[in-house]
């Protein structure tokens, strides 16, 4: 199927490592053009380096997501680097695990900054580009968290569900300009933010991470967490023209672990 996306512009937050980077690869291997971003100026260079080993034309922004100023100058220097702006996956790193009692005020802070207001500040930088593209889209990367709270992530369980009121709202609010907005919602991914869960769970119950993480998967008819490019690949879809009446939806990919119908 071609996806109609050779030479689109593509912004993908916080993406030179897992799931962004899978989807920032995806996109650029589909004939995207592609801007990586992460708060480390030496990440950015790894990543752009090997999306460019594949032929991919990419291009790469240092921004710490959650500093305004630095949001807005990534969307900017994204635009002047495309030409422009058609697509914005809005990704994030996760705040840190816990249960209510063991994470600080601090961290609810930082987590509302990390998780909230950065896609607020992104968004609003984008809209002006994506109002000029004529294949405007936005997708957010959450996570099955909204639907279903997983434990000791009561930061992400809490702050990531904000999101889901602001696609709904935007959706109904943007949809009428054409721009179409729809969220992800990875389960157990394989990367490092997992593995650090896993550790972390590890070391609080006494237990080997290889016992955690097949206690995490225990719930997943599929049996195995995804790989990176298994979430890209929906992302990638849902922000082309082969998805242009998809609006608004919120679409998991777990390998069925959740329970919920709706």
């Amino acid at each position: 199927m071609d996806l109609g996306l050779k030479g689109a512009k593509v912004l993908v937050t916080a993406s030179t490592r897992g799931i962004g980077f899978a989807v920032a690869r995806r996109f650029g291997l589909e004939g995207a053009r592609v801007v990586v971003s992460s708060r480390k100026a030496e990440h950015v260079r790894e990543a752009v380096e090997r999306l460019r080993r594949e032929g991919i034309e990419a291009y790469g922004v240092t921004a710490d997501l959650t500093v305004k100023e630095d949001c807005f100058r990534l969307v900017d220097e994204a635009a002047r680097l495309l030409g422009g702006l058609d697509i914005l996956v809005y990704n994030t790193g996760g705040p840190p695990p816990g249960g209510f009692e063991e994470v600080s005020l601090e961290d609810w802070e930082h987590a509302v900054r990390l998780l909230l207001l950065s896609a607020v500040w992104v968004t609003r930088a984008a809209l002006p580009h994506l109002e000029k593209s004529s294949m405007p889209a936005i997708v957010y990367l959450t996570s099955v968290a909204i639907r279903e709270p997983l434990d000791r992530l009561v930061l992400s369980n809490t702050v990531r569900l904000s999101i889901a009121g602001l696609v709904r709202s935007l959706a109904r609010e943007l949809g009428r300009k054409g721009i179409r907005v729809n969220m992800v919602l990875p389960g157990y991914t394989k990367t490092e933010r997992l593995l650090q869960i896993a550790r972390d769970r590890a070391q609080k119950q006494g237990k080997t991470v290889e016992e955690v993480l097949k206690e995490m998967t225990k719930d997943v008819p599929l049996g195995r967490p995804a790989e990176p490019d298994e979430i890209a690949r929906v992302v990638v879809f849902i922000a082309s023209k082969a998805a242009s009446y998809v609006n608004g939806a919120a679409i998991p990919v777990d390998g069925g672990m959740l329970r919920s119908i709706l």
